[in-house]
């Protein structure tokens, strides 16, 4: 009797051009997934913005092919491998791969390890251009504002309180809303008058805490001019949502300009939405939830206007 020859299968074409048009297709809308997520930001306003929205859409185009994957293989044996009906036999009994562990289990390592790197380059680009520097309250105010030399505005001090934001310009000014040149450096520093807050501004994409007790010294390069939302990012109370003013952005004349005629302006009670809120709350007969008095509105030169819509 002739031994039977073992009949030798070559790679399964169709299956090879299948998975090429898949991949294909998953990394095409990656690209554009990512390229979509750069209008779900406010506009970039600042130095910082570009760095940041370039992390955000790599992860996105990294996380939508996952995704997309994942679930196309799941939806694949949903509709293609699936059992017959009423077939409750247990499926074939698969043996280890191991050039297949070693392939997934390099492949996520390798990605994450490239997010993890690209990610520590953007923090440290983004600590040269918003550099921060934290001393103790009551120590020589100055060491804030030489703590950044390429600094060409400030330093502006910016007073958070519950709830409402205080600004103090060098040449005395105080004002609600903070006013600031376009494309020049200006260096902050930020105070707490009671517990922790952020200074936060979505269309600069950088944000950081205001610790009580310390002085933040921190900087940043407004890049497009406009009206701008700052908002105090860190629970600090019953009203901290309404911790909200705006930030101009102007053209280096105006801003001069503003500077000068503010200065000539009586001191006068500035925006405090927290007051108005917990005036009403008072009207009520003051019930519900224990709350803190908000602070007094601060007395400035320039109150601003909250009825101007703000771009972003």
């Amino acid at each position: 009797m002739t031994p039977t020859t073992p009949i030798k299968k070559g790679p399964n074409l169709g299956a090879i051009v299948i998975i090429t048009l898949a991949i294909g297709a998953n990394l095409a809308l990656s690209w554009l997934m990512a390229q979509w997520s750069y209008g779900w930001f406010p506009p970039q306003a600042s130095t910082a913005a570009p760095y940041v929205d370039n992390l955000f859409a790599l992860e996105t185009g990294i996380g939508t092919f996952v995704f997309l994957g994942c679930t196309g293989v799941m939806a694949w044996s949903l509709l293609f491998d699936r059992a017959d009906k009423y077939d409750e036999s247990y499926g074939a009994p698969i043996e280890g791969n191991t050039r297949l562990e070693i392939t997934w289990t390099l492949i996520p390592t390798v990605v994450v390890f490239a997010i993890a790197i690209y990610s520590m380059q953007v923090n440290d680009k983004l600590d040269a251009l918003g550099p921060k520097h934290k001393y103790a309250m009551g120590t020589d105010p100055l060491v804030g504002a030489v703590e950044d030399p390429r600094a060409t505005v400030g330093p502006i001090d910016v007073i958070a309180r519950q709830w409402s934001w205080e600004f103090v310009y060098p040449n005395g000014v105080r004002s609600s809303e903070l006013h600031l040149p376009i494309n020049q450096r200006v260096n902050f520093r930020l105070i707490s008058e009671d517990v922790n807050h952020s200074f936060y501004v979505p269309a600069f994409r950088l944000k950081q805490d205001i610790v009580p007790g310390s002085v933040i010294s921190f900087s940043v390069t407004p890049t497009k001019e406009g009206r701008f939302r700052l908002r105090d990012a860190h629970f600090s109370g019953a009203y901290y949502s309404q911790n909200q003013t705006d930030v101009l952005v102007q053209p280096q004349s105006t801003y001069d300009d503003w500077l000068k005629t503010t200065a000539k302006q009586p001191l006068q009670p500035g925006l405090s939405p927290g007051n108005e809120l917990y005036a009403k709350r008072l009207e009520r007969g003051d019930r519900g939830w224990a709350t803190v008095p908000p602070a007094p509105p601060p007395m400035v030169n320039d109150p601003g206007d909250a009825s101007i819509p703000h771009d972003a």
